[in-house]
């Protein structure tokens, strides 16, 4: 009777088939998880140069928030006067109420925080806003 020996694997070779399994398994995970978790205020950029709003435009609704992160509107008898955040969402949705077409702008001073000024641009989204605007200062360039 002959019996055959059974050639044993090598010591080094490695099964990298559950590895590649895991990997798959982590890549749709992170690829289902990763829309959610990415979150931001939407606006609507210009597609060219910056110009200054035609004067036949209505005049536009201007938020501002100043260094201290208080809120400002031009519209209304206290145009210096500090506001509320939900003081002014309500002014903004009463004023596009009567006319949506009102273009609205936010200003912003530039010591301000960047994250004020996210927070005015989510109130005003959040007060039905369709679109922002951010005024700057014309600046000359050399």
């Amino acid at each position: 009777m002959m019996y055959v020996k059974k050639r044993r694997r090598p010591v080094s070779e490695i099964n990298v088939v559950p590895y590649i399994d895991v990997m798959l398994v982590l890549l749709i995970i992170f690829m289902v998880t990763a829309p959610l978790v990415t979150q931001g205020v939407k606006v609507d950029l210009p597609k060219a140069d910056a110009q200054p709003l035609d004067e036949d435009t209505k005049p536009p609704m201007i938020a501002s928030v100043d260094v201290n992160g208080q809120y400002f509107l031009n519209i209304g008898d206290s145009q210096d006067k500090p506001m509320e955040a939900a003081d002014l969402a309500a002014l903004v949705s009463e004023q596009l109420k009567k006319d949506p077409k009102v273009p609205v702008i936010v200003k912003g001073d530039g010591a301000v925080p960047y994250n004020n000024i996210v927070q005015l641009m989510v109130l005003l989204q959040r007060a039905g806003v369709p679109s922002v605007g951010l005024m700057t200062d014309a600046s000359e360039v050399e």
